[in-house]
């Protein structure tokens, strides 16, 4: 459960273990189309991140929906990404535009951790606000990728569109 989820942060330090935890139980709460791609559930890190190594000790045995989970590092550059989660590390926030293009066609959640990013194609972004961990959501950009988000995810963000932020309550 996400429950309780601003995270203080001390500083600058990102806590990846944290990011980690919440990107893994993203899975139980953003529904993907019943026909995804068969396989296995891979979760793509674009850029030098300690996600990536927190992802695969925290996701090591687990799966989704009968999927075995799978972390792979991938290029900025790469012509296509086939996955179901694509981060995208800060490093590399200025190929937003263009992993949104290569993907806007399939069921991928792009995660990012730089501001103002949600509203540039990322569908959750990480952001410190007063020394705490919080999420950016845009919904309209999950749905046009044709996932669904649940509610009670919903509650725990700021709700952003692709112009400006629709609620800035969450309930935490």
């Amino acid at each position: 459960m996400l429950s309780g989820f601003a995270i203080s942060c001390n500083g600058q330090t990102t806590d990846y273990k944290v990011h980690a935890n919440i990107i893994y139980r993203f899975t139980k709460y953003i529904q993907w189309p019943d026909n995804r791609q068969p396989g296995d559930f891979t979760i793509g890190i674009v850029g030098d991140s300690p996600l990536y190594e927190e992802l695969g000790a925290l996701t090591a045995n687990k799966s989704v929906g009968g999927q075995r989970i799978v972390v792979k590092k991938l290029s900025a550059n790469a012509a296509s990404y086939t996955c179901q989660i694509l981060f995208i590390s800060q490093e590399e926030s200025r190929n937003l535009k263009r992993i949104a293009a290569l993907t806007a066609d399939r069921p991928v959640l792009l995660i990012t951790e730089e501001n103002g990013l949600a509203k540039k194609g990322s569908c959750i972004n990480f952001i410190i606000v007063d020394d705490r961990l919080k999420l950016e959501i845009n919904k309209n950009n999950i749905l046009s990728r044709n996932m669904n988000v649940a509610s009670e995810l919903l509650k725990l963000a700021t709700l952003i569109t692709n112009d400006n932020v629709i609620a800035n309550t969450p309930k935490i």
